[in-house]
């Protein structure tokens, strides 16, 4: 049987997945809007917090690359193909055999 589980989707992994994408966007949107607005690594979220560790600074944008990547091709795990809520084969036997 389903246990509450439908409203969570997919493995760990595509979840994180999903947040880092969000984060990327936002970050590229507030990069954007500080170009319209004349200045360049003042809208920067990622520099701004990660600026004086360039090398954790593009480690995050690598992780948000290979995140986007993967939310392109999407996740190839048996949680995410098969779906949260697969019911195994022996709650559906049983289910079958107390209804007769």
């Amino acid at each position: 049987m389903c246990k509450n589980c439908c409203g969570k989707g997919g493995c760990t992994m595509s979840m994180i997945a999903k947040y880092l994408v969000v984060i990327g966007g936002i970050n590229w949107g507030l990069i954007g809007l500080g170009m319209f607005l004349g200045s360049i690594t003042e809208w920067n979220v990622i520099y701004m917090l990660l600026g004086s560790m360039p090398v954790l600074e593009a480690v995050v944008y690598v992780l948000v690359g290979i995140s986007a990547i993967m939310m392109i091709f999407g996740c190839k795990c048996e949680k995410c193909v098969n779906g949260v809520c697969v019911p195994s084969e022996s709650v559906e036997a049983s289910k079958t055999e107390g209804s007769m």
